[in-house]
């Protein structure tokens, strides 16, 4: 999702291939703008208590394939080499290498690196399998909304300083598609920070080379190289507001969607440390099973458009039978059948394995959010009439129930009733951690008049949020919404950051942190809210 009231319609012409590399302010780093070698370090994901998916890019020097050796050792001198595993590379991947290496212990602490043909050796990467059995608390680092030019990437780099992190896990727009000077807008980019390609990300080549900026990046590739990291795309992955069959962002003389999407999806599971499969689950010793999902571009039906519906005379008339009708059709479906199936299967199954905690990342909100009625006062005399009709029209809606955001579960009432029934009847310890919004929130989920489960919601790393379409104090935004919102019990729209959630037996608390900024590099941070769960509550305490 992308919080701004007017879009783009700049249309990429041609394709760009490996000799974007060397455009001028491309990689700030030289090994990125050689194109040579290890280009962009190591990462590791996809943990298990057995194993673990390790993560580079070689470019040989003939520019053709390579065969590579990864090594894992528990000391980082690699005197002892306690697992190893090859694989070949080429220009079909990008280069790219994903090797699965298994026969590992749980709960310990491996140092990795890649061996390329000619000898030479990655950075070493530190990773970290997941435990088996009764494990005392276990902490993750969440993150989301990582839009390069608005700023740097201090959250990374405060989390990568820190040394309680298990895990980091992040939950989508890990990269925006956009041209240079759409979003943000050339007078909002902080200088050095202008991702390759300048055009939108249509093609195959596109994405790649959008991918290999990003990743450039030094703070984020810190943070790859120590801690593995599970990950699940958004909407900016492929494009804004993506569903099965479009997205906001594409337009019909962009290309076919489908192949759009096919591109983006391969390049994220080249470039990304994540296995081909669309979900899965992970399980944390006892602790707690970790669901990832896929809510964007495999099963999500289109999000309900009600802006045909203010050109009534009767908009309140419009807008009630919407809500009662459409609104709450079965049929829309953020997951689609099968995964949903699957979701429900596993948390059943988590609970009767004795797990303490059921965990699941989604992408969006699912938390009920209307617009305060006040909100219309928070637009300013000077704002743009779009800004302002954006508002008045979440005011509309608010007063008949309707919710702020269609693109989130706001728009699949049914779809997360479903979700939140079953949650119920397996008996689980809920916790929902979702991303998109680019601000802070943290909500009781209820469903038919019972608890169901938290939610705490994370601000993004750089996307900003309502702080950038409103012009009144945040803390007067943030009252308003509470009041609102009988779900939400805190939130904050207007700092950046990330998460950091610590699991255990008994309880699940979520900080909010905080950077100072991200319009200079400094990874000065504060925590901002905390929040805690009590095993077998479902509410926050």
């Amino acid at each position: 999702m992308t919080i701004r009231i007017d879009r783009r319609s700049f249309i990429m012409t041609g394709t760009l291939g490996i000799g974007a590399f060397a455009v001028p302010g491309f990689a700030q780093t030289p090994n990125v703008s050689a194109a040579r070698g290890f280009t962009h370090a190591v990462a590791s994901g996809e943990p298990m208590a057995d194993s673990m998916l390790l993560w580079t890019r070689f470019v040989p020097a003939t520019g053709d394939t390579a065969q590579l050796r990864v090594d894992l050792s528990e000391t980082p001198d690699f005197v002892k080499v306690a697992g190893s595993s090859e694989q070949i590379t080429g220009p079909w991947r990008d280069w790219t290498a994903k090797i699965t290496v298994g026969g590992l212990k749980p709960a310990t602490v491996y140092y990795y690196r890649f061996v390329a043909p000619d000898g030479s050796l990655s950075p070493v990467g530190r990773t970290k399998t997941l435990p088996v059995g009764p494990a005392k608390s276990y902490r993750a680092a969440i993150f989301s909304c990582s839009n390069l030019p608005f700023g740097y990437f201090n959250a990374y780099a405060h989390a990568a300083a820190r040394n309680d992190i298990d895990l980091a896990i992040h939950l989508g727009d890990y990269l925006y598609e956009y041209p240079t000077g759409d979003y943000p807008a050339v007078k909002d980019m902080v200088a050095g920070r202008m991702p390759e390609p300048a055009t939108e990300l249509i093609h195959l080549a596109d994405y790649r080379l959008r991918y290999a900026s990003y990743r450039a990046d030094p703070d984020l590739q810190k943070l790859h190289q120590l801690v593995p990291m599970i990950v699940q795309w958004d909407d900016h992955e492929s494009s804004n507001d993506s569903w099965e069959g479009s997205a906001q962002n594409h337009q019909s003389d962009e290309g076919d969607w489908n192949a759009r999407r096919a591109a983006a999806v391969q390049v994220y599971r080249e470039w990304m440390p994540v296995s081909d499969e669309p979900w899965k689950a992970y399980d944390i010793g006892t602790l707690a099973t970790l669901f990832r999902t896929e809510t964007r571009l495999l099963g999500r039906t289109q999000q309900p458009d009600v802006a045909p519906l203010f050109r009534n005379l009767n908009i309140t008339k419009a807008l009630t039978e919407f809500r009662d009708g459409p609104w709450q059709n079965p049929a829309m479906t953020m997951m689609g059948s099968q995964q949903e199936d699957w979701l429900a299967h596993g948390l059943r199954a988590s609970v009767k394995a004795g797990q303490r905690w059921q965990i699941v990342g989604f992408g969006t909100i699912m938390g009920n959010t209307v617009s305060p009625q006040e909100a219309i006062s928070w637009v300013g005399p000077d704002a743009p009439q779009r800004a302002r009709n954006y508002v008045l029209a979440g005011v509309a809606a608010a007063k008949v129930g309707l919710p702020l955001n269609y693109d989130s579960w706001g728009g699949y009432p049914a779809a997360r009733a479903r979700f939140l029934k079953t949650a119920q009847s397996a008996g689980a310890d809920l916790v929902v951690i979702s991303g998109d919004s680019h601000n802070a929130w943290a909500y009781d989920l209820g469903q038919d008049g019972k608890p169901a489960g938290v939610e705490f919601a994370g601000q993004g790393v750089t996307s900003p949020g309502f702080e950038s379409a409103v012009g009144v104090d945040p803390k007067t935004v943030a009252a308003a919404l509470v009041r609102a919102n009988p779900e939400l019990k805190w939130c904050d729209t207007s700092r950046r950051g990330y998460m950091a959630l610590k699991i255990t037996p008994d309880r699940v608390s979520n900080d909010w942190i905080f950077v100072d900024t991200i319009k200079t590099k400094s990874a000065a941070a504060m925590v901002g809210h905390s929040a805690t769960v009590s095993r077998g509550r479902n509410m926050m305490a």
